[in-house]
């Protein structure tokens, strides 16, 4: 796990499709809007954003969003997570949404940010998840 002190054009840019997808958040009880993207090995993006319910076990992840978004399109390789958050340090996934990176995106590069991008980490499912579970 690092912090970067510089980012790439391309870096910056998904990290911006990202935070647009904070607006589409739907989250009226927490407030705590969060956006996500998925790069896959063919360039291509899938986005999401996190949903809340009433009942809150219903709720979803932005990561998982975009994750299953990926997935259910037919692409299995991953190559990078982006998530960003509403606050002033760089956001993490959720212990739910760190056993379905290492499930689905094991070998992926993970991109943490605080909401102004300007503190970003880099990191891996095996970072985020050391024990992860595995059948």
């Amino acid at each position: 796990m690092k912090y970067l002190t510089e980012i790439d054009d391309t870096l910056k840019s998904i990290l911006n499709l990202a935070k647009e997808q904070q607006s589409r958040a739907y989250a009226p009880y927490s407030n705590f809007k969060v956006g996500a993207a998925v790069l896959t090995q063919s360039g291509k993006v899938y986005l999401g954003c996190n949903i809340e319910n009433a009942s809150y076990s219903l709720t979803i992840c932005a990561e998982r969003v975009a994750l299953f978004k990926a997935i259910s399109e037919g692409h299995k390789d991953i190559k990078a997570i982006f998530v960003i958050g509403p606050q002033n340090e760089p956001i993490s996934p959720c212990g739910a949404c760190r056993q379905v990176i290492l499930e689905l995106a094991k070998d992926s590069t993970i991109y943490l940010s605080n909401s102004d991008m300007t503190k970003i980490i880099e990191t891996n499912a095996k970072e985020l998840l050391p024990y992860g579970f595995d059948l």
